[in-house]
């Protein structure tokens, strides 16, 4: 990650509502005008994309597994929120998000140049 150059946005108010609310809840929020789906699973926060690129199905419908996997609702596709690899070998691909607590709140990095 260190050579790519990332743009932050401060997330204070997903990572203080997954914090009150049950393990493994999901929620999609805006970040530069984009849909991202943020979790925690074992105390560390996780950001992807909002769509599964297999068939679209809307990740925060979906759930995390007991290995800390993103599972689709739509065929039940897994990916590792780490990297964003599909578990079972198809392919795909899931855009992940970096996360970085700073000294003034929580933020996620979204690639510099990007444009939606």
């Amino acid at each position: 990650m260190a050579d790519k150059k990332y743009k932050w946005y401060k997330i204070d108010a997903a990572r203080d509502e997954l914090l009150h609310s049950p393990t493994g809840k999901i929620i999609t929020l805006q970040v530069n005008n984009k849909n991202v789906c943020i979790t925690i699973f074992n105390d560390k926060l996780f950001a992807f994309a909002a769509k599964c690129p297999h068939a679209g199905g809307y990740f925060a419908d979906g759930y995390v597994d007991a290995v800390g996997n993103i599972v689709c609702p739509v065929h039940r596709y897994k990916f590792n929120m780490s990297n964003g690899r599909n578990s079972s070998g198809e392919g795909y691909y899931l855009k992940t998000y970096p996360i970085e607590e700073k000294e003034d709140g929580m933020f996620l990095g979204m690639e510099a140049g990007w444009s939606f």
